[in-house]
């Protein structure tokens, strides 16, 4: 039998108006440091924002906003200097305390077999 692995997660949240710290789950970040593993799944509902948020919200900003988080899980150079950081380190960036209209939850532990597997759970029974 396959060991299990340590993984953390954090859920993504939008956070329409940061004053009334109301939110709406939009995805999931898992990292897995004994595989390697740091990916995000995300999806922007736009019709429940728009009821949630009113008509303030810029839909295309939070969009760059999300691809931003993918572009430095990613590791890739459009991740700018945050992106080229190692896996832990990336993951510490992206959970850190902000006061944004993207923001992620605390981070939780796990153990899992397959990384992917997981992160397609969380983002189904979180966010789905």
């Amino acid at each position: 039998m396959p060991d299990k692995h340590l993984f953390e997660y954090a859920v993504v949240r939008l956070v329409p108006r940061v004053e009334r710290e109301e939110f709406l789950n939009v995805g999931v970040i898992v990292y897995c440091r004994d595989l390697g593993f740091l990916k995000t799944r995300y999806q922007l509902p736009e019709e429940r924002l728009r009821a949630f948020g009113g008509g303030e919200l810029d839909l295309e900003e939070l969009r760059e906003r999300l691809r931003v988080f993918e572009r430095i899980c990613q590791g890739r150079p459009d991740g700018g200097t945050i992106g080229r950081l190692s896996p832990a380190e990336r993951f510490r960036w992206l959970t850190a305390a902000r006061s944004t209209v993207v923001q992620t939850s605390a981070v939780h532990p796990g153990l899992c077999f397959d990384a992917a597997h997981t992160l397609d759970r969380l983002y189904e029974q979180l966010v789905s």
